[in-house]
């Protein structure tokens, strides 16, 4: 989802020699990608707990990738920074903040699976980066403005630099799929009932 990202040397870069010139994938990146990716067990600088009122974004997510995502605020992403720009996967829960009311079902408002593209995204050329995190659940209503909280637990890529929506869009639905097979690990789906969110 991004370009020349610059990964973090505490993060595995799990798609290391992925790209062509001036970040592009090529087709070794088409063929070659894991479908699992990160150890057994999440290890440094993972978990990272991320949280803060979902914001409104560019509002391109489910428009132009059929990938809705929530937008967390500037100020909730510094835990971030050490491990740099890049595709990442974990667990999110959405709920109402305390004393309000709610249109979200039961469902919605469990911890969810998720990925999350952190940096600059330069398909669409971000000015600054953002944390766009898509839940892997179909929501039945918007929810700006509602608690959000991650926590991320392993790294898929690099951010690239797309020259057709229709690749960022295939890489899109491999990345989901990475995140889904990576997470179905004991080490992993235990963070589901982790006391940060609430169960």
């Amino acid at each position: 989802m991004g370009d020349a990202a610059a990964s973090s040397p505490n993060v595995p870069d799990s798609s290391k020699d992925s790209a062509g010139p001036d970040g592009v994938p090529d087709e070794f990146f088409r063929t070659s990608r894991p479908d699992i990716v990160g150890p057994d067990v999440p290890d440094a600088p993972f978990p990272i707990k991320l949280s803060g009122p979902v914001q409104h974004g560019f509002g391109r997510g489910s428009k132009d990738l059929g990938c809705p995502t929530a937008n967390l605020p500037d100020d909730s992403l510094p835990p971030m920074i050490d491990a740099g720009t890049g595709v990442y996967y974990g667990y999110a829960q959405v709920t109402p903040s305390d004393g309000s009311s709610s249109s979200l079902s039961d469902q919605d408002v469990c911890v969810l699976p998720m990925v999350m593209s952190f940096g600059w995204n330069p398909f669409y050329n971000n000015e600054r980066k953002t944390a766009e995190i898509h839940i892997m659940h179909e929501f039945k209503t918007d929810f700006y403005g509602y608690d959000m909280k991650a926590i991320v637990l392993g790294y898929i890529r690099q951010e690239l630099r797309y020259t057709s929506r229709e690749a960022l869009i295939e890489d899109i639905e491999f990345d989901k799929r990475v995140a889904l097979k990576s997470m179905a690990r004991p080490g992993y789906e235990k963070y589901m009932t982790d006391p940060f969110f609430t169960v």
